[in-house]
């Protein structure tokens, strides 16, 4: 397999993540975002928004959107699973996976950020105030989850989960730690958020996540 990916792209991390903790071997193509990389014809030919990550499957097929790539790699690769076994438990991992990918991310990627800048004259301070709120709002709004889901799982008679759901990372860590990761450039507090905090440091004190994390891209600057 190779993965197409921009050491700083969140979403590119999730993906890396996802290898990691599943042990697979794959080939790492650098796409720098910053010099267009993404837009040259030899990409952008296979990916139609011309975005990273994207994953050559190992029959040939590219494979577009970190969510749809880490949902296909715990399918043909399930033995160490990403999503519960059990439909409430998958439908839990997933929302709030969601809430970083579809909530958080989309306001604060590169290409937003250049927009405002560029497009509608915001200055630099306003951009990372605008990031820092909606990264912010966005964290607390997962603690509150965590909160909702730590009671259910009580009211269940179920242990306490060590990281988002369960006592093992999910797809939901693969999108929370890269995220956090972007949060603190921007210097976003994680003061008052302790479930988040503590699952933050779990997954980052495991091989898989250490692998996956920016520094230890080929393409880190």
């Amino acid at each position: 397999m190779k993965l197409h990916t921009y050491f700083r792209s969140s979403a590119s991390y999730r993906v890396r993540i996802a290898l990691q903790i599943k042990g697979l071997d794959y080939e790492s193509v650098p796409v720098h975002l910053l010099r267009g990389d993404h837009r040259a014809p030899a990409y952008a030919q296979h990916v139609g928004d011309a975005l990273v990550p994207a994953l050559e499957t190992e029959d040939g097929h590219w494979l577009t959107q970190s969510m749809a790539i880490i949902e296909y790699l715990d399918e043909t690769h399930a033995e160490i699973p990403l999503l519960p076994r059990d439909a409430l438990g998958r439908a839990h991992v997933r929302a709030l996976a969601q809430m970083v990918a579809c909530e958080i991310h989309p306001l604060n990627n590169l290409r937003v950020l250049k927009y405002l800048v560029r497009n509608l004259g915001v200055s630099d301070e306003a951009k990372s105030g605008w990031y820092v709120h909606w990264v912010r709002s966005g964290l607390e709004a997962f603690e509150r989850q965590l909160d909702l889901l730590a009671a259910e799982r009580e009211a269940a008679g179920l242990a306490p989960s060590l990281f988002c759901w369960g006592d093992t990372p999910t797809l939901a860590d693969c999108c929370l730690v890269p995220q956090i990761f972007n949060g603190r450039r921007f210097n976003v507090s994680l003061d008052g958020l302790p479930r988040l905090a503590a699952i933050v440091d779990r997954c980052e004190a495991l091989p898989a996540f250490q692998k996956a994390h920016p520094s230890a891209c080929p393409d880190a600057e």
